[in-house]
């Protein structure tokens, strides 16, 4: 089953690999940096490989057909 969600982040930026595994989509750090080393995910459009990529307001990411959007929490 597919998702779409908006994901809040209460700073800007995040590290990928966490937003992972804070919505679940992976067990712990280490499965979402392999999921990501992998190709399985993608940033706005493109596979990322870069576990540490900086996740800011706005982006989209892309894993297993479901879509996070990043927005910042601003409460």
């Amino acid at each position: 089953m597919t998702e779409n969600r908006i994901v809040y982040i209460t700073h800007a930026p995040v590290e990928l690999y966490k937003v992972l595994k804070f919505e679940n989509f992976a067990s712990s750090g280490g499965e979402a940096k392999h999921m990501i080393a992998d190709g399985l995910v993608r940033v706005n459009g493109r596979v990322e490989t870069r576990k540490r990529k900086k996740i800011l307001p706005g982006d989209v990411i892309e894993i297993c057909g479901n879509y996070l959007e990043i927005q910042l929490d601003i409460n």
